[in-house]
């Protein structure tokens, strides 16, 4: 019953959006820094020991809990625990506010506006960012958020309840993107330091975790975008951006709203009062060389909610498709 806890989730999501400031997410940061302080102690089988604590216990829980509403009460309650957790994991509202603001400023020709939106989202160092710049990271960090706000959850959470794991897979997965990013030496400034093996161990288990996803987040784009662009920049320009997953999923978009990305990246700073409320994505792209495409304009905004949408709407058929056939079957 994926495709009923799917759609669930995001109906809910999105007539009441999680609000940044609640106990969940302010217990997750809590774990994370709890875990990191008790079992990071310099080497690299204590990185994976502290990981695997921060990631994969969670997960278990989750786990243990959609069994027991199983087998013990029935699959209406496991279906119900499937759509709470989703609710927490899942969703577009949890970064689509900035997005909206940017642009809404961006059209109405507020330009500091806008810089001072992107600058408190990312917390960078905007300066004065011309208007194709601020629609080009605009366009960059929505669709990473995009990506793994929704899609790389739909992934894990699709492959791994079709073998009975229910919501497992979205645990999983959010939470390996939380603590690489969480134990990141950007943020150093706020909270214990990490040590190098388990900033090591966080990163390279996150982007074993996103492999998969990211190569199905440029796929459904160049489904739903224009296909041979798309394809073509997923294969030659992906290159061009230092996170190979993000690469993936930016030069696919790239091709298949024919828009430039990539270029000179925005220079981090600090965050002054912590990690951001919630588990928000705060994407550190690097230096990249740009691809091929138009520059960016404020309606290329508009292509990439288009695009998001429709790629949602494709993945929502599908499963729609394999529950139908697992119910006839």
């Amino acid at each position: 019953m994926s495709f009923f806890a799917i759609l669930f989730a995001l109906l809910i999501e999105q007539a009441r959006p999680l609000s940044r400031s609640n106990p969940i997410h302010s217990g997750l940061r809590a774990w994370a820094l709890s875990v990191s302080r008790n079992f990071d102690a310099g080497k690299t089988h204590h990185g994976w020991v502290a990981w695997s604590l921060a990631v994969v216990l969670p997960a278990l829980v989750t786990l243990a809990i959609h069994w027991a509403l199983l087998w013990g009460l029935g699959w209406p309650f496991a279906v119900v625990w499937s759509v709470a957790v989703l609710y927490i994991t899942l969703g577009f509202r949890q970064f689509s506010h900035h997005f909206t603001g940017i642009r809404d400023a961006l059209e109405d020709g507020q330009e500091d506006a806008a810089r001072e939106r992107l600058a408190h989202w990312q917390q960078v160092d905007v300066g004065m960012l011309p208007r194709s710049e601020i629609v080009r990271h605009v366009i960059e960090y929505s669709v990473i958020a995009a990506h793994r706000h929704v899609f790389g959850v739909l992934a894990w959470f699709s492959i791994l309840a079709a073998v009975g794991l229910g919501p497992t897979g979205a645990v999983l997965y959010r939470m390996a993107e939380f603590v690489s990013r969480y134990w990141h030496p950007r943020q150093r400034a706020i909270a214990q330091p990490a040590s190098e093996a388990l900033q090591t161990a966080s990163a390279q288990a996150w982007w074993a975790m996103d492999w998969i996803p990211a190569r199905l987040t440029a796929l459904s784009f160049a489904v739903v975008g224009s296909f041979e662009e798309a394809i073509d920049g997923w294969r030659f320009h992906a290159q061009r951006f230092p996170n190979d997953n993000d690469g993936v999923v930016l030069a696919a978009t790239a091709g298949a709203i024919n828009v430039r990305l990539g270029g000179e990246a925005l220079k981090a700073k600090p965050v002054p009062h912590g990690l951001q409320e919630g588990l928000e994505m705060d994407a550190d792209l690097g230096d990249s060389a740009s691809t091929p495409g138009v520059t960016p304009e404020v309606g290329h905004l508009r292509s990439v909610v288009g695009l998001v949408w429709r790629s949602v709407v494709v993945w929502m058929l599908l499963l729609a498709l394999l529950t139908l056939a697992r119910l006839l079957g």
